[in-house]
C-alpha cells in the first residue's frame, strides 16, 4: 500500500465563515440543489456530522459513479477545517483503500478566502496513482467549489 499526497489551493471572493458554512454544515442540502445533475442526495447514515459520522453521497444521472460513503474525521468550525475520508464506493475503483481530504479555509487580504486542500490517496497493493487520475478528481472538486461560490455571489443573503 502506498499513500500519494496532493495539495491544491483555490482563491475565492467569499469570506471563510460564509464559504465554510455553505460547503460543510449546509453543503449536504445545498450541493444537490445547485448541482442536481451531479448529486442526487447526501444523507447521514450514521451520526449527525460530528467526527465518526458516515454519510452516503448518491450521484446524479450525469455522473459516472453511483455512490460513495464518506467518514467525517474532524470538524473545526472556529478554524474552518474539515477532514473526511471516502471509505466506500465506485470512486475508489477497487484500487484505493480510501481517500482523505483535509480542507482549510483562511482569510485573504481582500476579504475573501484561500481554500487549501490536502488529498491523500491510500492505494491497494502496488497500484500507482497517475497524475491524470488525480487531475480528474481535482477538477471535479474545483467545479463543486466554484458552483458554491457562484451560488453565494448570486444569492448574497442566502447564507
Amino acid at each position: 500500500m502506498g499513500v500519494f499526497t496532493y495539495e491544491s489551493e483555490v482563491i475565492t471572493a467569499i469570506p471563510p465563515v460564509k464559504m465554510f458554512k455553505a460547503c460543510i454544515p449546509d453543503g449536504d442540502n445545498l450541493i444537490p440543489k445547485i448541482l442536481p445533475q451531479a448529486f442526487k442526495s447526501i444523507e447521514y447514515i450514521e451520526g449527525n456530522s460530528e467526527p465518526g459520522s458516515i454519510k452516503k453521497v448518491t450521484f446524479g444521472e450525469g455522473s459516472q459513479f453511483k455512490y460513495m460513503k464518506q467518514k467525517v474525521e474532524a470538524v473545526d468550525k472556529e478554524n474552518f477545517v474539515y477532514i473526511y475520508s471516502v471509505i466506500e464506493g465506485d470512486a475508489l475503483m477497487n484500487k484505493l483503500e480510501k481517500i482523505t481530504y483535509e480542507t482549510k479555509l483562511e482569510a485573504s487580504s481582500d476579504g475573501g478566502s484561500v481554500c487549501k486542500t490536502t488529498s491523500k490517496y491510500h492505494t491497494i497493493g502496488d497500484f500507482e496513482l497517475t497524475e491524470e487520475g488525480i487531475k480528474v478528481g481535482k477538477e471535479k472538486a474545483l467545479g463543486i467549489f466554484k458552483a458554491i461560490e457562484a451560488y453565494l455571489l448570486a444569492n448574497p443573503d442566502a447564507h
